[in-house]
């Protein structure tokens, strides 16, 4: 095998990077940024939220999501922190949550004493949410840092700020590069996010609150910083944060604590996530023998790495001969991504 080219350093790239490492494979990771970031997945939350993620997800996503935490803690320990999901409503949006423990399982119901005990900053601010034992999540910048140096390290190069490439010294192309790809069943949706900075609060796990116009989550990191997202709007643009965006995520951060309205306002965020009409991945082998991976939509991190067993899987499975005849067609791994 002269090597495989994996085109796109965000987390789909990385994941496959490393599956193929692992399996023996020569592999070459080019990017056309600089460096790792300036991505969707440099933007993402982190949440390796398979339950949650059920209310507005297909079961799929679960099936293949629940298993994201132990490949990333497997893969980067220390990394990963297991500490649930906490999902909270205001009075007056009660009936949003009764109906997302309609849609989701895996979790109990908590009362206010209840979530004081697992957010003391929060007591007597919420009367009831649902706890999500079972969720995990893990930093994304420190995690695809974390990923770079291993991959290194294991033998993996690099190549940044690169354009096109000789793809024939390739034994074998898997294009991670996401809204870039030509994809026609590919649309881009726009996530709006912000970094705020405050030492008022302190979280230990995701927050969700639920609000039938403006749901957001609050995802603790280090030294007081706090990931607040995300918008999902049906939109390829890749501008800066809107000013409506902003006061919305800012006002719903406001209504899980007071204190973040002091915050200092760090950084904000603007992402476009690929996804197909059913908001499902797909790994795709093309006619020109190329492999996809792409349509990750709102989870990344989560999904990714069951994405990445598939597609090394497809390779390694075509690999006993000198073409492509182990992969499986379109259609073909379509269908057992819908099976899985």
């Amino acid at each position: 095998m002269r090597g495989v080219l994996v085109k796109g350093a965000g987390v789909a790239g990385l994941t496959v990077a490393h599956e193929l490492a692992v399996r023996g494979a020569s592999v070459t990771v080019a990017e056309i940024q600089s460096q790792v970031g300036g991505n969707a997945s440099w933007l993402a939350g982190g949440m390796l939220a398979p339950w949650c993620e059920r209310e507005s997800a297909e079961e799929a996503v679960v099936t293949l999501g629940k298993v994201s935490a132990d490949w990333w803690g497997r893969t980067l320990p220390g990394l990963v922190t297991r500490a649930g999901t906490l999902v909270v409503a205001h009075a007056r949006d009660a009936s949003e949550l009764a109906r997302f423990a309609a849609r989701t399982r895996n979790c109990e119901s908590v009362d206010e004493e209840a979530i004081a005990a697992l957010e003391p900053d929060l007591a007597g601010r919420f009367r009831e949410g649902l706890f999500f034992a079972g969720e995990a999540h893990l930093d994304p910048r420190r995690a695809l840092e974390a990923l770079v140096d291993k991959l290194r390290a294991m033998g993996v190069v690099f190549l940044f700020e690169v354009g096109e490439m000789a793809l024939s010294d390739f034994y074998q192309v898997i294009d991670c590069t996401g809204i870039a790809r030509a994809d026609d069943d590919l649309r881009g949706v726009r996530g709006e996010m912000l970094i705020l900075r405050t030492q008022e609060v302190s979280l230990a796990r995701p927050v969700r609150l639920l609000h039938p116009r403006h749901p957001i989550y609050i995802v603790p990191r280090a030294d007081h910083h706090f990931m607040v997202g995300a918008t999902m709007i049906e939109s390829d643009h890749d501008g800066a944060i809107t000013a409506r965006s902003l006061m919305e995520l800012l006002n719903a951060a406001y209504a899980v604590h007071p204190a973040f309205g002091e915050a200092e306002i760090v950084e904000t965020g603007v992402g476009v996530r690929p996804a197909y009409p059913d908001n499902l991945p797909r790994v795709k082998r093309w006619g020109d023998g190329a492999i996809t991976i792409n349509g990750l939509y709102r989870h990344g991190f989560l999904l990714s790495p069951a994405m990445a067993e598939q597609a090394a899987g497809l390779l390694f499975n075509s690999s006993a001969g000198n073409s492509s005849a182990g992969l499986e067609s379109e259609n073909e791994a379509d269908r057992q991504w819908r099976s899985a």
